[in-house]
């Protein structure tokens, strides 16, 4: 295979920080999850081949005994090397899997000695767990896949668990949620080390967005809250979805409910397992950043197409809910129109 820039021995390989964290370094055990190393490992693979990127990344999967390991769905994998001889981690990545609920000691005792050595500290899915056992989340935020956030937060509690975003940075540890989150955030990384030219091509060769932010929650309302068992609730459920600029005040659903505002506020909550307020919310601002991400619609006409009324009230449930107005949350988070086109990437 014909050695591309970045890898060792190049004599246009660049001595600078940043490109330390361009040596990734995935981890793999028994039991791990297969998207979780092909997700971002295809982003960064990827990153090497797009038009604009200068150094590729030098990536290198590894065991602990370098033995071939076998995934949670029984494909197998046959790491580059023992992690021993992985050298130094720049980007190192630690996926999840079935794996990480009885982890290795052995790989654990690993990662709490050399994995504080890395210029970044990537975990995908439940691999936070992986991580936390080995104490090196302690003191930071971090997430991990919606089902095992509890366990996360009991177990370690030393560990800021936010069971919401996709994925968390703090400082140079990133935690993600679940498979598709580990391809986010690879993105994320490919953005920082490369730009957003880049990451935008290796996105449209996948077929992704780039990119959801880290703080889009990882289920969409109508995924986080449970579907109501009657049907005059899961009705007005529907109903909130496909209208968002109605009255959507729990007097007006309650009469679409047939029911008195104190019944449907109770029934609403227990079958739901949130307030028809939060519900709303919830709605509401997921159809405004799909609007601002994936169309060129004013900023007063998304905020009366949602509910908001004004711009100025769309803004505070923005702030309020992910910490950024909605015209920076266009700027950063908006998808070209172009990027809906699925190109090949030069050779």
């Amino acid at each position: 295979m014909p050695e591309r820039p970045g890898q060792p021995g190049r004599p246009d390989e660049p001595d600078q920080p940043d490109h330390i964290r361009r040596t990734v370094l995935v981890v793999l055990f028994d039991g791990v999850q297969s998207l979780d190393v092909t997700g971002p490992l295809e982003v960064f693979a990827g990153a090497g081949k797009a038009p604009g990127a200068a150094f590729a990344y030098r990536i290198r999967t590894a065991s602990l005994d370098g033995a071939p390991v076998r995934t949670s769905s029984g494909l197998t994998l046959v790491p580059d090397c023992a992690l021993g001889d992985g050298g130094p981690p720049g980007t190192l990545i630690v996926p999840g899997g079935e794996g990480t609920r009885h982890s290795d000691a052995r790989l654990v005792d690993w990662l709490r000695v050399h994995a504080p050595a890395a210029a970044r500290l990537v975990s995908v899915c439940s691999g936070a767990l992986l991580l936390a056992e080995a104490g090196l989340l302690d003191g930071h935020r971090a997430t991990t896949h919606w089902s095992v956030c509890d366990h996360l937060a009991r177990n370690h509690p030393r560990v800021a668990v936010d069971p919401d975003p996709i994925f968390v940075r703090d400082g140079r540890i990133a935690t993600s949620a679940g498979v598709t989150a580990g391809i986010d955030l690879a993105l994320a990384l490919v953005e920082e080390d490369l730009g957003r030219d880049v990451a935008l091509t290796v996105a449209r060769h996948l077929v992704v967005f780039l990119r959801r932010p880290g703080n889009q929650a990882q289920f969409s309302a109508q995924l986080a809250a449970q579907t109501a068992r009657r049907d005059p609730l899961r009705d007005v459920q529907q109903w909130i979805t496909e209208h968002p600029d109605d009255d959507l005040s729990v007097e007006a659903l309650a009469a679409r409910a047939r029911l008195s505002p104190r019944q449907f506020a109770r029934a609403f909550r227990a079958e739901t397992g949130t307030t028809p307020g939060h519900y709303v919310d919830r709605v509401r601002l997921e159809h405004a950043r799909r609007l601002l991400e994936d169309t060129d619609e004013g900023i007063e006409q998304i905020s009366r197409a949602c509910g908001y009324g004004t711009p100025e009230t769309m803004r505070r449930a923005f702030v309020k809910a992910i910490g950024t107005a909605p015209a920076e949350y266009r700027r950063r988070f908006s998808t070209p129109r172009t990027a809906h086109t699925t190109r090949a990437f030069h050779r």
